[in-house]
Order: C-alpha cells, then structure tokens, then sequence
C-alpha cells in the first residue's frame, strides 16, 4: 500500500524558519534508512502558506485566494511517499522518525487510494488511460 506521511506545519515552519543543521543531519539518515528498506517513493519540504495559493471550486467559478492561511494546525509543511506493507508499517517508521521541528510536531499517515478503491466507477478504459500516464511519467525520469 501507498501512503502519503505528512509533517504538519507549525507557527515556525510558516514563519519560514529553516531548520538546524542537526535536524537537517537526523532526517537525512532517516531518509537514507526509507530508502535502503525500499519505502521511500518521494519526499519533499514544502514553502510556508505565504508562498502559496488556494483555488476554490464552485460550479464553473474559480476564486484564488493568496496565502498565508490562518489555520497553521491545518497546513502541511512537507511530506513523505512511501511504499509499505500496511498501515501499522507506516506507524512504526514514523515513530522512528526524528522529531521534524524544534518544539512539538505532528505527523499523520493516509493511504493512497488504489485502482480496487473505485470499483465499477474505474471502468476499464478509464484504468488504460491511467495505465498510460502512470507509464508516460515513468518514462520522463
């Protein structure tokens, strides 16, 4: 199973702290430990809300609201793609995992949706057309 691994951003994250060097160090050897197990699909540190943009979807209307957004318990600062055995996997790869700010943090795993996930909804041709992008991005790497 695929879950994304989501580090929640803090009021330091969005302040655009960077983190220590020390910090920078630990996740680096936690990275290289996902990788060497075979986890790790991809990874990265995400720019405070500031730097970003929402788009809001009602009907055929489109509203773009600029960052920062106020809600900081609700922001994701980076994330993890990785490729696991189960849920209770995930769990114990981020128990291990250095704590990813300064002060408190939190971390929360979900699964990826799979094809099985949609049912007849995910008629054949719409899982050959999948198929062929998820093959057309393979072949750009």
């Amino acid at each position: 199973m695929r879950v994304m691994v989501m580090v929640k951003a803090t009021s330091q994250s969005e302040a655009g702290e960077m983190p220590r060097t020390e910090l920078m160090a630990a996740m680096g050897n936690f990275n290289e430990e996902l990788v060497k197990a075979g986890l790790l699909l991809a990874g990265e540190g995400l720019h405070p809300s500031a730097r970003g943009k929402r788009v809001q979807f009602s009907g055929s209307q489109r509203t773009v609201t600029d960052g920062p957004f106020a809600e900081t318990k609700e922001l994701v600062a980076g994330f993890w793609l990785w490729q696991v055995q189960s849920m209770e996997e995930a769990v114990e790869w981020v128990k291990r995992c250095p704590n990813p700010m300064d002060g408190d943090s939190e971390i929360e795993i979900r699964p990826l949706f799979e094809a099985a996930d949609f049912g007849a909804e995910f008629t054949p041709e719409l899982q050959a057309q999948e198929e062929r992008l998820r093959a057309e991005i393979e072949s750009r790497k």
